[in-house]
């Protein structure tokens, strides 16, 4: 009998195979960038290479987060965003391993970035390299989620509804704070990105090592999930790094400002002026030279590379040195169990 994993996979992209071919022809075409990678259904084959910034470029030679493993679920799998470059691939599959230590019995993956990467037509600003990856704040169930359930399952936000970057403590646990300073710790880990009132959290009551704390960045929106960024690979010559993090725990006036009505309050302009013209779409012929030649590549046609994530195209590193210990990091007695970005301003309060 096939093993449920595969059963998931081949069901959750058994259509892809069909649309390779469908994708549009873009040879000497310039167009709207977003539309032009959402349509692309597979990766390029070749060597895993990313172009460009987190923000602004694309990839070749991806491969998929399998749909299922031993510690993580993929989520939301009709977006077709679970490619990566293999050195996330197997962060994720390392922090995986490494969650069940810290008293969080699994991850429930999100988008981590389209086959060959690029802008989006909605959801994020970045994960155009494959080196950004979603995990929700909620802990995998012991259960197996159906495709379905996959698609309906709802956000567990952090915090309350009736009040203003306050966290929640009937959600928040202190799993929920191992987990991030585990996730902070590997070295190829360049930020997570949390909402300020969860960095406020962990600055207020974390009594470990804190010495990553400096990696856990604020940023509106990331209430349900957490989004880990690594550094631009060994040998990427075309993947621009982004500047390195301030010195410090980040728990000081960077911290307070989120709190403050600026990020809220638009900017009024000394003198009245004209409403600003709609902004210009992003085209393929912004991004690096080298995505309109990955838009126009052959896509892999091998179903197994497709399904299963070319799990045999990268070999696992193994187990990977943290600078937090492990007395930092373990269950307490009683535990429960369980930058140059572009900065999204929030709703109105």
């Amino acid at each position: 009998m096939a093993h449920p994993a595969r059963l998931l996979s081949a069901f959750a992209l058994s259509g892809l195979l069909l649309v390779a071919d469908l994708a549009p022809a873009l040879a000497g075409e310039d167009q709207p960038a977003k539309q032009a990678f959402g349509a692309v259904q597979l990766p390029t084959a070749g060597p895993a290479t990313p172009y460009g910034f987190y923000s602004k470029g694309c990839m070749s030679g991806a491969v998929a987060l399998p749909t299922d493993g031993p510690n993580w679920q993929a989520m939301r799998l009709s977006r077709n965003r679970r490619w990566g470059n293999p050195a996330m691939i197997s962060l994720l599959e390392q922090l995986s391993r490494d969650a069940p230590k810290v008293g969080w019995p699994g991850l429930l993956v999100g988008d981590i970035a389209q086959p060959r990467g690029g802008p989006m037509v909605n959801g994020h600003a970045s994960h155009q390299l494959g080196l950004d990856a979603d995990v929700w704040l909620t802990p995998m169930p012991a259960k197996r989620l159906s495709v379905q359930q996959r698609e309906d399952k709802p956000f567990v936000s952090m915090l309350q509804k009736d009040k203003f970057l306050t966290i929640d403590e009937k959600a928040w646990t202190p799993a929920h704070a191992r987990l991030l300073m585990l996730a902070a710790s590997y070295p190829q880990v360049e930020r997570i990105f949390v909402n300020p009132a969860i960095k406020k959290k962990l600055c207020d009551s974390w009594t470990g090592d804190r010495a990553v704390m400096g990696k856990i960045r604020p940023l509106y929106g990331h209430d349900a999930h957490f989004h880990i960024r690594i550094s631009c690979p060994a040998g990427a010559a075309g993947c621009k790094p982004q500047a390195p993090v301030a010195a410090g725990d980040g728990c000081d006036k960077s911290l307070a400002w989120w709190f403050t009505k600026e990020p809220w309050e638009p900017k009024k302009p000394a003198t009245p002026t004209k409403p600003a013209p709609p902004p210009r779409p992003m085209m393929v012929s912004d991004l690096p030279k080298a995505c309109a030649a990955i838009l126009d590549q052959p896509a892999v046609v091998d179903e197994a590379h497709a399904t299963y994530g070319g799990v045999a195209a990268y070999v696992d590193p193994g187990p990977v040195p943290v600078s937090a210990t492990a007395k930092d990091l373990a269950p307490k007695a009683g535990a429960a169990p369980v930058p140059e970005d572009d900065v999204p301003l929030p709703a109105a309060r």
